[in-house]
């Protein structure tokens, strides 16, 4: 399906400029060039045009509010300046799959003042020593190359990022309950504890008087038939 047809299609009866986010991955380019999009699409945050045969961005529109692009498995080797004459504002922009070779092709992302992350995987230009270091300081704006910081720190993943939060968010509280309830038993368990430590002293206590109190007994009885032995042998005498 040519990429004209596609955007159709995707546009589903709707206005250019209600899109947000387009995707045209595998639709083919008959000349190369961009396409069907037009300086209509003025809400347009998120395009993806993912091996669909382009090697020149001259024909992109000005897409002001785009911050995402997904340019990968393309042929293009340059004219890369459009982005920042077209799409000032990107933060992302992915390259990997093209024909770049050379730092001199992307030196035009410089004007992309806002990009914060740039992938080049699968381009030529990787293979060039000390690729990382180069394209870091010819474009300082650039936090995150091929998906990595300069320190090899791995650039956060949104999606992922956001559904962390909302496991630490229902998490939360019931892990401060569990550890609330955990704090409450111990509580409870040591007063438990001391309290059957007191019952068992004191039940021991009561075992000790009574032996106490049965040994009198059985002494004073001792005693009494003692004494009524003494009687009796007084009374035989």
């Amino acid at each position: 399906m040519d990429m004209k047809k596609r955007i159709t299609l995707e546009l589903r009866n709707r206005s250019p400029a209600e899109i947000a986010e387009l995707v045209v991955d595998n639709s083919r380019s008959a000349d190369g060039e961009v396409e069907g999009l037009t300086d209509a699409f003025t809400e347009l945050e998120f395009l993806s045009m993912v091996n669909v045969g382009l090697s020149s961005l001259a024909k992109l529109p000005s897409l002001p509010k785009l911050r995402k692009l997904e340019l990968s498995d393309n042929n293009l080797s340059g004219s890369l300046e459009t982005l920042s004459e077209k799409c000032p504002n990107l933060t992302y922009l992915n390259l990997s799959g093209n024909k770049i070779k050379e730092l001199s092709n992307v030196e035009a992302l410089q004007n992309l003042k806002s990009l914060q992350s740039l992938d080049l995987f699968n381009c030529e230009i990787t293979s060039l020593e000390d690729y990382r270091e180069s394209v870091f300081e010819l474009l300082p704006q650039v936090t995150y190359l091929d998906g990595f910081d300069q320190e090899d720190n791995e650039a956060p993943d949104s999606e992922a990022d956001d559904e962390d939060e909302d496991g630490e968010d229902g998490a939360g509280p019931t892990g401060d309950y569990d550890e609330e309830d955990d704090e409450e038993d111990d509580e409870d368990g040591s007063e438990g504890g001391e309290e059957d430590d007191e019952d068992e002293d004191d039940y021991a206590e009561e075992e000790e008087e009574e032996d106490q109190a049965g040994a009198q007994g059985q002494k004073r009885k001792r005693d009494a038939d003692d004494e009524g032995e003494d009687d009796d042998d007084d009374e035989d005498d």
